[in-house]
């Protein structure tokens, strides 16, 4: 097979592939040959990106083993083993450390660490048995260095940083690689909730919360969506198959 035909017809499963970061790496995937199948807990998005992609919608809760074991099972049915494992599903929250909730940390332990165990988990047979094939995390900066405000959701991208290169290094001399990308802001619904958040804490507009956010990347702007799927299409592609471990930050200098 050409380089260039490399992701023809090869199957790359996506987690909260509806909207964001999802669905962009959805469309680049799918314009670059893969059967795309997506995985969240509203159908209602996953639907609508799938209709542009040619792909395959399936509800399913990530933080419910079973019920991912299940969506796997139908996702291998619909487009066959899984060559492309991205799993991007996150959610966030912001509150003092002192205000912050044991229910607050479970939750989000649970939706971005614990279920990132559970999919890679599940994902490795087939991964294992492919070619030259790819598991992605999905991370933030705020994996790389600590959050105010946010520390749930920090200790959760630490974790599953070290999860990717633990990974990284028990399977180097397998057939796979994996991988995290680490946006800081990305302009998506979880920027969009983060902002309603602080509009109604601090009585300024969500346009005004959504510009503060933007100022804490280094650039100013918020990281479009695109540019991380772009960074997701690269990693799959057989020229990047030396990129193994790596935390790839896409932040406007935030981190340099």
């Amino acid at each position: 097979m050409a380089e260039n035909d490399w992701l023809q017809g090869r199957h790359a499963l996506i987690t909260g592939g509806g909207t964001g970061i999802g669905a962009a790496a959805a469309t680049h995937l799918h314009a670059a040959g893969a059967k795309i199948s997506l995985l969240g807990r509203r159908l209602e998005p996953l639907e609508r990106t799938a209709a542009l992609v040619d792909g395959k919608a399936i509800a399913c809760d990530v933080t419910d083993r079973d019920a991912i074991a299940r969506a796997f099972d139908e996702a291998r049915a619909a487009n066959g083993p899984i060559s492309f494992l991205i799993v991007n599903a996150g959610i966030g929250d912001s509150a003092p450390f002192g205000r912050t909730s044991r229910e607050a940390w479970d939750r989000i332990i649970a939706t971005n660490l614990s279920a990132a165990f559970d999919c890679a988990q599940l994902g490795l047979p087939d991964l294992l048995a492919q070619e030259d094939s790819r598991m992605v995390f999905i991370a933030s900066v705020a994996g790389l260095k600590g959050a105010a405000y946010a520390a749930p959701y920090a200790a959760s991208k630490h974790g599953l940083i070290g999860l990717m290169r633990s990974l990284a290094v028990e399977f180097a001399t397998s057939n796979m690689t994996v991988n995290a990308i680490c946006p800081a802001f990305v302009d998506t619904p979880m920027v969009d909730d983060s902002a309603a958040r602080i509009s109604k804490v601090s009585k300024r507009s969500e346009d005004e919360a959504r510009q503060s956010l933007a100022a804490m990347n280094r650039h100013g702007k918020l990281i479009h969506p695109d540019g991380v799927a772009t960074m997701i299409l690269s990693i799959c592609l057989p020229q990047s198959r030396d990129v193994n471990g790596a935390a790839l930050t896409i932040d406007g200098g935030t981190t340099a």
